[in-house]
């Protein structure tokens, strides 16, 4: 299995690992990627049944990870109630990234690949072949995210878990998401700083599209790569926030243009419709044809 930190992230759908079903038709639903749950979404008394059914899934379907069209994660319980078991069982098959949940400090994701590059040698994996995801889900987790960010190369990307987090802080999630400003800024800081992706939080209520749009648009301003989402009818609304119009990448095709253009006449100036272009503006541009064409747009 290879992985890549480069890669569109917009929506990362939560598959609970005991849902046979779900588990069977996740992959057609469109999401960038697929997170097979053993976690929060299953109880304590299936946790061994999940584990199998995770297994024989990874095992049995190709979800499209193997050309790239789908990135596949599976959360571990902490390891210290299960998550060594649920390594064991999913690490060896070489198929699938590992979402480490209520990461606190560098030494979680340290303890964490040390295991996994344990299963991996022991596979015939070559060593540091299997990616991580790291999800932060508290106040202390926040205060370290810039280190937990830098702890491993293994990882692609920091997720935040909103419903631990607020209860940590002693308070409940809004509508307007005041009480996650902080620890957001925190998180995408500290990905940006580590040159990993930031996912956002879930948003609950599944049947309110317009509150979905308002958070997926506010975490795309602060500059978040996506969203975690738990239901398939929540991945059209994010990508269509998360993808360039063709407005955008129009104004994109012109600044890079006009920076060929200006290459062409040995000028250190870039001009466009008579203003100055700066260097930054090039380099956004850049990133809009990237996404673009990693969405096959252009």
């Amino acid at each position: 299995m290879s992985f890549t930190k480069d890669r569109l992230r917009r929506t990362m759908l939560f598959i609970p690992g005991n849902n046979p079903g779900m588990l069977r038709d996740c992959h057609i639903y469109g999401a960038d990627c697929i997170m097979l749950d053993l976690e929060d979404s299953v109880s304590i008394y299936e946790k061994d049944a999940a584990r199998l059914l995770v297994r024989s899934a990874l095992q049995s379907m190709d979800y499209g990870q193997q050309d790239g069209r789908t990135e596949v994660l599976v959360r571990i319980n902490d390891l210290k109630s299960g998550g060594l078991t649920d390594l064991e069982a999913v690490v060896p098959l070489g198929k699938t990234l590992i979402r480490l949940p209520k990461t606190e400090t560098p030494n979680d994701v340290l303890e964490c690949e040390a295991e996994i590059s344990r299963l991996e040698k022991a596979a015939g994996l070559e060593v540091g072949s299997t990616g991580m995801m790291a999800a932060i889900e508290s106040a202390e987790g926040i205060l370290n995210a810039r280190d937990i960010a830098k702890a491993s190369q293994r990882l692609v990307g920091i997720a935040l878990g909103a419903e631990d987090y607020v209860t940590d802080l002693k308070t409940t999630r809004s509508a307007e998401g005041t009480e996650l400003l902080f620890g957001r800024s925190m998180l995408l800081h500290a990905a940006r700083a580590a040159g990993i992706a930031a996912i956002d939080c879930v948003y609950s209520n599944v049947n309110d599209e317009e509150g979905l749009v308002a958070q997926a648009k506010l975490v795309h301003t602060l500059g978040f790569d996506g969203k975690s989402v738990i239901n398939p009818r929540q991945i059209d609304p994010i990508h269509q926030v998360f993808t360039p119009t063709q407005k955008d990448i129009e104004k994109a095709m012109a600044v890079i243009a006009a920076l060929k253009e200006a290459e062409q006449k040995g000028s250190g100036v870039i001009s466009l419709g008579g203003r100055m272009v700066d260097r930054p503006v090039v380099k956004r541009a850049l990133y809009q044809l990237e996404l673009a064409k990693a969405m096959r747009l252009i």
